[in-house]
């Protein structure tokens, strides 16, 4: 690879804060919608298939789409490309019978993953190993079984706070790769979370929007393989009562779940993802914000010079 693949996890590792469009009820994918989305102002695209649909056939043609009229300006094959998945992550087993979503959205080339409603620490790590090949070792507990004892019989259960083997399978490493510009051994190389993997260009999410996941957020956002993380502040709103989204300044409780998130984001070293206008940009990212929602560019434009960014939109 001459260069990076994704841009938004580049962009985090200058400690750049990064900018995306797109809402949770869908984004139109078809082939036409990717070529004109090839050179967005934004750093990154969330495809919202919590509410939106699961399409997959849309997105493997958004995808050809964008990588159809790119480069991007800042010489990226494309911009980068997270889907919100459908599935919850309220427990490990729910995730896990629901992985064949990540191994969907993951095969047409999509950039990376956020996980809604994570509610526990046996959830988000579910959540990192579906979406990681089984050859990838950083993170994974070195007390797991090898393969070989594993074809005689042998288990082990990873520890506590450490990841188990990946398990996305071999099958969509080519449609992937294409998208990418890379071999489909390249791709099985580098498509691993980010910063887990200090070369891995997929960068996934949760999106902590209930009681349960306020709780207990400082385990899950200590599960290694994670690179961001919101507080949902639609969902968790309405479960304490608030019909409409409630916006800064937050109730109490909202504000004190935000403080909660965010130093939890801040000792594990996830950057935290929130909604900024022109008006609070700066202060935001003085703060530490570093995914940025909100659908105006001049919000991009005031924060981007702020921070002095060199690389090209």
């Amino acid at each position: 690879m001459t260069n990076p693949i994704n841009r938004a996890i580049e962009l985090l590792r200058q400690d750049q804060a990064i900018y995306y469009v797109g809402g949770h009820s869908g984004h139109a994918l078809t082939y036409a919608q990717g070529r004109e989305d090839a050179h967005v102002w934004a750093d990154y695209i969330n495809v919202g298939m919590e509410h939106g649909s699961f399409d997959m056939a849309g997105l493997a043609e958004y995808m050809r789409g964008l990588v159809d009229c790119g480069p991007t300006r800042s010489g990226h094959r494309t911009p980068t490309v997270i889907v919100e998945a459908p599935v919850n992550g309220t427990d490990a087993d729910n995730v896990r019978f629901n992985a064949w979503q990540f191994r969907q959205i993951l095969g047409r080339g999509v950039h990376g993953i956020l996980l809604c409603q994570a509610e526990a620490a046996d959830a988000a790590r579910a959540f990192v190993e579906s979406c990681r090949y089984p050859h990838h070792s950083a993170g994974v507990d070195p007390a797991i079984v090898s393969p070989i004892e594993r074809m005689h019989g042998a288990s082990r259960a990873a520890r506590a706070g450490r990841l188990g083997l990946g398990t996305r399978g071999r099958g969509s490493e080519a449609t992937a790769a294409a998208v990418w510009g890379l071999s489909p051994e390249q791709y099985l190389s580098c498509c691993d979370p980010w910063p887990l993997d200090p070369t891995g260009e997929l960068l996934l999410g949760v999106k902590l929007e209930s009681p349960e996941g306020i709780a207990k957020c400082e385990e899950i956002l200590a599960v290694p393989g994670l690179g961001f993380a919101e507080l949902g502040p639609g969902d968790l709103g309405l479960v304490l009562g608030y019909v409409t989204v409630p916006r800064e300044p937050y109730p109490p409780e909202m504000k004190e779940a935000r403080e909660r998130v965010f130093a939890a984001c801040r000792i594990n070293r996830v950057a935290f993802l929130e909604t900024a206008t022109p008006e609070n940009i700066v202060a935001k990212l003085d703060e530490g914000v570093r995914v940025i929602a909100g659908h105006r560019e001049e919000t991009a434009i005031i924060g981007r010079a702020h921070q002095k960014r060199t690389m090209p939109v």
